[in-house]
């Protein structure tokens, strides 16, 4: 049974403004229940997720259920970013996917060391992601179990 009757939480760290805007546009477009946020580096991925600074009130930073990565952010990288986060044991749990415009088999090969659940190269078609973000919706939020939120430890 589909257990999108309630919202989830994406948050989305890239530092690409159209990125951002197209995405969100193609959850939209892709009907899924889902409420999409935007961090612009690994720094305020981890101030988010850590309630720090514009983050510190709890209410202001539900624990996601996915984050969408992309490797290449100014101050702190998506891949010391994801280094951090999966460290973490109140955090590990939540699944990453890289969304990246990199195709590098490096790439794909550290961060899956480093823990990532999924890499995904951005699209280069609306459509595309579109379909990208229904697929993303349905497995992680219709077919997986996740862990409750604030479970992590």
């Amino acid at each position: 049974m589909a257990r999108t009757s309630t919202p989830f939480l994406i948050l989305m760290a890239d530092d690409d403004p159209d990125d951002r805007l197209l995405t969100k546009e193609a959850l939209t477009e892709s009907r899924l229940r889902g409420e999409l946020r935007f961090v612009r580096d690994g720094e305020e991925l981890l101030d988010y997720l850590h309630h720090r600074g514009a983050f510190a009130a709890p209410a202001s930073a539900p624990r996601p259920g996915l984050i969408l990565l992309d490797l290449n952010l100014p101050r702190k990288d998506g891949r010391e970013a994801l280094r951090e986060i999966k460290a973490d044991p109140s955090l590990r749990q939540i699944p990453i996917i890289i969304l990246s415009t990199s195709k590098a088999d490096e790439d794909v090969f550290r961060t899956y060391d480093l823990g990532a659940n999924s890499f995904i190269t951005k699209p280069m078609t609306f459509e595309r992601l579109v379909e990208i973000m229904a697929g993303l919706g349905h497995y992680w939020f219709e077919i997986v179990e996740l862990p409750p939120a604030g479970q992590g430890g």
